[in-house]
């Protein structure tokens, strides 16, 4: 008699383990989620390290040494910023982002430029022979990289054991399976059970582990939510095919902020670091145009000024579009009712479309003075001074807000050769000779006054 084989099914969205199929999950409310996967476990199959086991015991907290954690810094700034100030040893990292954007070129270009530390690539997805066509397109050579094309965690940790690295990078999670689950690699228990093994050998031997994952169509991390609750940092690498900008975004940070945001170039011979963002997500305009103002914002840490255009044209069709590129789409239906309410603009039968360019998408309030700006530029058909940016949030009675980090903004802006900020009367700024002139206001008609 063959043992008998048990099976669960799980939610592909959270992970969620129930006897029997569900229509609808009763943890994320998801609509046919659940599939069914075998869990028969093989007794003779080890996972990491299993002869090490040992109960740990609780520790009185002010007992437990602590000096600073010694972060690896890599040669890439952009990653060090987004992860908080370089690796934390014994990290487990998640870096998720669409097929073709670059996941592996970034991971790979890491582990050939980090030549001090011993990096092993861990590849499910593609031969050596590939690898090494990618390593020669990017005129990269390391003594102290190691490429191990497996997909059986088992095999993996007998190689780690062996070679013992100090940096692991896992291209992909979804391709891994452990013999410890019956079920195929890339399914729910799978993704959990090499994630669970990984973890355990990262906090255990201090060695920091990438993991690359795919997404979905809708754009989140393919593979249970759990998976994002397990790691400590997850990054997403996004950016537009037709355009040769990626951005590198910090979703969730244990040893950071959570907002961070790295910005790189593809080229023939990989990614290269843009030090100044700004320069790329303001175009060069040889005039004056109506509709195009310059927002000061910031991203995490790092101040930017990205160009906000709109079109504003009569609708057509009875009923007025409104459409945002890279923005909240309720918060510009907000900042038109209050034109209209507290300016007397009449928008109520126009189309208003919004881009923000470069393929950024942003959430700082702060942007919004700059927005209505550029839709009344574009409605009156009157273009901005080319030299003047904006910074400030706009309050539903048409006050003008202060901003957080003000000085920053400013500083930027300077840099970058403006003339003019127009900013809240309520910022505080404290008493510095800027070059750039500060003109503040108390209310939107104060600004318009000033242009329109």
């Amino acid at each position: 008699m063959g043992k008998k084989v048990q099976s669960a099914f799980f939610c592909q969205s959270c992970g969620t383990q129930s006897p029997k199929w569900l229509g609808k999950c009763p943890s994320c409310n998801e609509w046919n989620t659940f599939v069914e996967e075998v869990i028969n476990k093989e007794e003779s199959a080890k996972s990491w390290n299993s002869k090490k086991e040992r109960a740990n015991k609780p520790s009185l907290i002010s007992a437990i040494n602590f000096s600073d954690e010694k972060r690896l810094l890599t040669p890439d700034n952009e990653l060090n910023r987004v992860l908080g100030g370089g690796i934390v040893p014994g990290s487990l990292i998640l870096l998720g982002g669409d097929p073709g954007i670059g996941k592996s070129t970034l991971l790979l270009q890491l582990a050939l430029q980090m030549q001090m530390k011993k990096m092993l690539y861990v590849s499910g997805e593609e031969s050596e022979r590939q690898i090494k066509m990618r390593a020669d397109r990017i005129k990269e050579n390391s003594e102290n990289c190691f490429i191990l094309c497996e997909t059986s965690t088992q095999n993996i940790f007998q190689q780690i054991e062996q070679l013992q690295p100090q940096v692991l990078i896992v291209d992909s999670i979804q391709t891994l399976h452990t013999a410890l689950i019956d079920s195929t690699p890339g399914s729910v228990s799978q993704i959990r059970a090499c994630t669970g093994e990984l973890l355990k050998f990262a906090k255990e031997t201090e060695t920091t582990v990438f993991l690359i994952g795919h997404i979905t169509k809708d754009g989140s991390l393919a593979g249970p939510k759990i998976l994002e609750h397990m790691v400590d940092t997850v990054l997403q690498f996004e950016g537009d095919r037709n355009h040769v900008y990626r951005i590198l975004r910090t979703i969730k940070n244990r040893f950071g902020s959570a907002s961070e945001l790295g910005v790189y170039q593809m080229g023939q011979d990989g990614l290269r670091q843009v030090s100044n963002p700004s320069e790329i997500l303001i175009s060069e305009r040889d005039e004056p145009t109506s509709g195009v103002a310059i927002s000061a914002t910031i991203e995490g840490v790092r101040p930017l000024l990205i160009e906000i255009q709109s079109l504003v044209s009569s609708a057509v069709y009875g009923t007025p579009q409104r459409s945002a590129t890279g923005y909240d789409g309720k918060r510009l239906n907000m900042l038109l009712a209050v034109l209209e309410k507290k300016c007397g603009f009449r928008l109520g039968a126009k189309d208003v479309f919004l881009n923000i360019t470069g393929g950024i998408k942003i959430d700082d309030t702060a942007n919004d003075l700059s927005i209505i700006c550029s839709v009344l530029s574009s409605d009156q058909d009157i273009p901005l001074d080319m030299g003047i940016c904006f910074a400030a949030e706009i309050g539903l009675s048409g006050e003008l807000r202060a901003v957080n980090r003000m000085e920053e903004r400013i500083l930027e802006a300077e840099k970058l050769g403006y003339k003019q900020i127009i900013i809240s009367k309520h910022s505080k700024i404290s008493k510095k000779d800027f070059r750039i002139s500060i003109k503040q206001c108390r209310k939107i008609e104060e600004v318009f006054a000033l242009f329109f």
